[in-house]
């Protein structure tokens, strides 16, 4: 082969030739032809059947099939089929490989970014990019972000802008007086003259209101059945505030109509759940009005040391009835305010104005009150205030007057409630003696 390159013209690819014997030197015939003659392009005379490219080549075939970029021949040397470069395996993609017609791209999944070398990935950071506009911090999520207000705010409208926490507008506080926001939360506090549960969220009077209470119910016709239970409502709202027990306040509840009755004595029940439970078992009387005549029994009788009355407690009464007495009132009123028992009388309706003045300690104009109907009884809230120890009293004086105090607290409230929800049906008369 090598004499044959020297003989032979250069490009030894057209001008040197070799056959194993004599009887394929007529393969050669269409070489020397082409060569030769000139003959025409095998790729235009002949059907190659090449899919992309037929390319002429020197040699017994005279040409070839090829195929265009990012292809590759089938083994039938003709078709071609494209070139997945992805599945070579050799792409270094963390995530997805994307073939391209040369080559092939690294692409990340969703919230993810392809790093400066093309092939891996970070997680990107929504809140670092600087424009998420979070008032206080912004929190990435698989796919975007969301703003967080620190502790004790909440997100404005916007999902933004934080503001401060307003629990107590929220409604749900619990809070049986006064709510009061603090920096994260609030707290809940009582009026003047009461105190916190140890639910910190209900009141009741201050433990130094300490009283013997007894509560004068009427129990006559005019007043009827159904007023007759909302007075009974009543009467457990305020024994509700107050602090019953064996060394605090004691209570006992006459009902008098045409006749006077005893329901309980002062101390015969030593926790408010039982009187409660005592007061809706009264039986409704029905009969007369004797004002008078209950007057008299709770005198002689319901602060008496046989029922139940301690020395030196404060005594105080509550008097319902719903107009003119049929009897006297204003001996047995009298002895009661001589013996030291304080009376405070509320009108409402036909109650009879002058009769409460009788009932009612002096200066009247501090402990009578009066409305024509119970939708005006908002007037005379703020007027319970107690004003009996304007001027100092004596030491020994000083804990009936704060014990005084408290209790009125506690009857303006039990009145305003049941001022705002309208549950009286008829003039009801309350005296507190």
């Amino acid at each position: 082969m090598n004499t044959l390159r020297v003989i032979g013209s250069e490009p030894h690819s057209e001008h040197v030739y070799l056959v194993a014997n004599f009887s394929q030197i007529e393969t050669l015939t269409s070489v020397f032809q082409s060569n030769l003659c000139g003959a025409e392009d095998p790729c235009d005379v002949v059907d190659h059947g090449c899919a992309h490219i037929c390319a002429k080549v020197p040699g017994v075939l005279g040409y070839e099939c090829r195929c265009r970029l990012g292809y590759e021949l089938n083994e039938d040397e003709r078709t071609c089929r494209r070139i997945d470069y992805c599945d070579l395996g050799n792409h270094g993609c963390q995530h997805d490989c994307v073939s391209s017609p040369e080559s092939y791209v690294c692409r990340c999944t969703r919230g993810y970014v392809l790093n400066r070398d093309g092939k891996t990935c970070s997680k990107i950071d929504h809140c670092a990019l600087g424009d998420h506009g979070c008032e206080h911090e912004c929190v990435n999520t698989e796919d975007v972000f969301f703003c967080k207000c620190n502790e004790g705010y909440i997100l404005r409208p916007d999902n933004k802008a934080c503001k401060k926490l307003d629990p107590c507008s929220i409604g749900n506080h619990g809070c049986e007086h006064d709510c009061v926001n603090t920096e994260d939360s609030f707290v809940c506090r009582c009026r003047e003259g009461y105190k916190l549960r140890p639910d910190n969220r209900t009141c009741q009077m201050c433990g130094d209101g300490v009283m013997d209470l007894v509560f004068v119910i009427d129990g006559s016709k005019s007043l009827g059945p159904a007023n007759f239970e909302l007075v009974k409502q009543f009467v457990n709202g305020i024994v509700d505030s107050l602090d019953v027990s064996g060394t605090g306040t004691h209570v006992g509840l006459l009902q008098y109509s045409s006749k006077v009755r005893t329901e309980f004595i002062l101390g015969q029940y030593t926790s408010g759940r039982d009187i409660n439970r005592a007061v809706l078992r009264m039986q409704y009387m029905g009969r007369g009005s004797m004002t008078g005549a209950a007057l008299r029994h709770m005198f002689e009788y319901s602060f008496s040391a046989k029922e139940g009355a301690r020395p030196d407690i404060p005594r105080v009464s509550i008097v319902f009835t719903d107009g003119r007495s049929q009897d006297d009132v204003s001996k047995w009123a009298t002895k009661a305010k001589d013996a030291g028992i304080m009376i405070y009388a509320l009108g409402v309706g036909k109650a009879i104005e002058e009769e409460l003045r009788e009932i009612a300690s002096e200066p009247d104009d501090k402990h009578l009150y009066y409305a024509e109907d119970f939708s005006n009884m908002g007037e005379i809230t703020d007027k319970l205030k107690s004003q009996i120890c304007k001027e100092k009293p004596s030491p020994q004086d000083m804990c009936k007057c704060e014990n005084v105090m408290l209790f009125q607290r506690q009857v303006n409230e039990q009145l305003r409630r049941l001022t705002q929800n309208n549950i009286l049906y008829s003039p009801v008369v309350v005296c507190i003696l």
